[in-house]
């Protein structure tokens, strides 16, 4: 990515604009007004944030807005994804028992800028992972200084660049744990985008292992 090739400004307007078009303003109980004042402090931020690679079809993003389940249940946010140039929707797998998604929280390694909405730079979906085992994956991502993402945060990432989900290239979110040894991780399903977890010891071929460099909110 190069300062000339990327609008780091226009991306940002972009992704709201597309949240928008996706109905996230009254999934959140806002107006698309209000939902857009909400998210418009990081618009500032979102040129700093932006340093990294932007090549969304090698599962590099230089940054994405993040809405976090405070503003949309994930449950609501999982629907409104789709594969590249698909339209069936996303959805989260029936081996989530009820009541436990809303248990796969941040990590105490994982410091959130904010509870609403902020932006994640430098995303990898991380399918130099593909095969190893989740727990040494994370391993390795922390010994880099980078951070895995958060379920919201891997979800955000399809949302706005459906292009990075694809056969052989999906990827698991380790930044959102219950507890136990379920690794939650977006895979493909059905012809859609789907939702479910993995064993932290289990490696599989086609699931690596997204991080990002950091996160940024506001001021």
């Amino acid at each position: 990515m190069t300062g000339a090739a990327f609008d780091a400004e226009a991306e940002f307007d972009r992704q709201v604009a597309r949240l928008i078009e996706l109905g996230y303003p009254g999934a959140a109980g806002l107006t698309a007004e209000q939902f857009g004042e909400t998210v418009a402090p990081l618009r500032g931020v979102a040129a700093s944030a932006a340093a990294g690679e932007h090549d969304p079809e090698r599962g590099r993003v230089a940054f994405v807005l993040v809405v976090t389940r405070q503003l949309v249940p994930i449950e609501e946010t999982m629907p409104r994804t789709t594969l590249a140039g698909k339209s069936r929707p996303g959805f989260v797998d029936h081996s989530f028992e009820e009541g436990s998604l809303e248990r796969f929280v941040a990590t105490d390694a994982v410091h959130l800028p904010d509870p609403r909405a902020y932006l994640v730079f430098d995303v990898d979906r991380g399918e130099e992972f593909c095969g190893a085992v989740p727990v040494d994956a994370m391993g390795v991502i922390a010994d880099r200084e980078r951070t895995v993402l958060t379920i919201e945060e891997g979800v955000a990432l399809l949302t706005l660049f459906p292009e990075v989900l694809v056969k052989n290239k999906c990827y698991m979110l380790g930044g959102s744990r219950c507890g136990d040894r379920r690794v939650p991780a977006l895979w493909i399903s059905k012809n859609a985008p789907k939702l479910g977890w993995c064993w932290e010891r289990n490696p599989h071929t086609w699931l690596g292992m997204a991080s990002a460099g950091g996160r940024v909110a506001a001021g």
